[in-house]
């Protein structure tokens, strides 16, 4: 099932790469159907906050109605940013399964852990390594071309 979700999170994120974005896709479950999904776009938007997690969101929010997203998981390729793993737990994303570990800027374990090293109103479970090896190549793949 979750590698079910993850496997549309990486559609999301070759979509990303197609239109030249950090390929990084996610995807919003609630109660095993999918709300919403979205791709990188912040290079095409010039908007810094067009994280696929922030548009995922948002997307989430108009769904259902509100800006709780209570009984929802979140499925991303790479892991969350420090804005991006604010977001969820502002949210109320309630489980987070991430693809790819990102040492550089990750807010889940890599460089801080906002969901477990610091106390918040609100809990998110996080798990790792979902089609880590996928996840981990369309990144490393896209940033070879680059080079």
């Amino acid at each position: 099932m979750h590698e079910n979700f993850m496997k549309i999170a990486l559609d999301e994120a070759k979509r990303a790469a197609d239109i030249d974005e950090v390929p990084v896709g996610a995807v919003i479950v609630k109660d095993g159907i999918i709300i919403s999904q979205a791709f990188n776009t912040r290079e095409s938007s010039k908007d810094a906050t067009a994280h696929s997690e922030i548009t995922a969101i948002k997307k989430a929010c108009e769904a259902l109605g509100g800006w709780r997203l209570i009984d929802c998981e979140m499925y991303v390729t790479l892991e969350p940013c420090l804005m991006c793993s604010g977001a969820i737990l502002q949210s109320r994303i309630e489980k987070l399964y991430i693809g790819a570990m990102d040492p550089k800027a990750g807010a889940a374990g890599s460089v801080i852990n906002v969901f477990e090293d610091y106390w918040f109103h609100h809990k998110c479970e996080v798990y790792t390594g979902i089609l880590q090896e996928e996840c981990s190549s369309i990144l490393k793949e896209f940033f070879k071309k680059k080079r």
